[in-house]
């Protein structure tokens, strides 16, 4: 769950140009909201200073606008979460169980679902950003700015086009956290299992 809690955090898109014609936070912010539902697979890679070689987990995801995200990961062990305005819950059987709300996960998840919806507004108080690229190719920089998220990250790095593709966490004790969102496609609509489990 701690590897969940700290991917939360990773989504915060906010950028400032000064540039008339640069690709900046409104044309982001729009371009991130505009798909109503995206289905992809995810790998993640957890680099501990302890250990020689990545923990990897893989999974597949459902983000939704208005709703929010189903994570569903599949190996090394299978574990269904949903992470909604109401925070986060792990499917317990045929039913989800809503998680204790506090510490750092509970504020990266408020940033997280404030970019889901398209929603910059009081992002810029949390992180320093700074955007380079255009609309096809991206690469948005966060560095914490607030002490909470000072005390989990140094930076967050991602990277994506139409989409995000890569999410790099770099943590203060030196460990870090690379997330590849994979086949994405905003082609289907939630299936009725995924509209069930966001109405629960």
């Amino acid at each position: 769950m701690n590897l969940i809690n700290k991917f939360l955090g990773a989504l915060a898109l906010l950028a400032v140009s000064t540039l008339a014609n640069a690709f900046d936070l409104q044309q982001l912010s729009e371009q991130l909201a505009k798909p109503e539902v995206i289905h992809g697979q995810f790998i993640q890679e957890k680099h501990l200073r302890a250990l020689p070689q990545p923990l990897i987990s893989k999974g597949s995801f459902v983000l939704a606008k208005n709703h929010g995200l189903l994570w569903l990961l599949k190996t090394p062990l299978q574990q269904d979460y949903r992470i909604t305005a109401k925070g986060i819950a792990r499917r317990d059987g045929n039913a989800w169980q809503l998680l204790p709300n506090k510490s750092a996960g509970a504020e990266q998840n408020r940033l997280f679902l404030a970019v889901l919806q398209g929603d910059s507004s009081g992002l810029q108080r949390d992180f320093e950003l700074a955007l380079s690229g255009d609309a096809q190719q991206w690469k948005l920089t966060l560095t914490p700015r607030s002490v909470l998220l000072k005390q989990v990250f140094n930076q967050i790095n991602i990277d994506g086009g139409e989409l995000v593709q890569t999410i790099e966490l770099l943590e203060t004790q030196g460990d870090s956290t690379v997330l590849r969102m994979k086949d994405s496609s905003a082609s289907q609509p939630l299936s009725e299992a995924e509209q069930h489990d966001f109405a629960e």
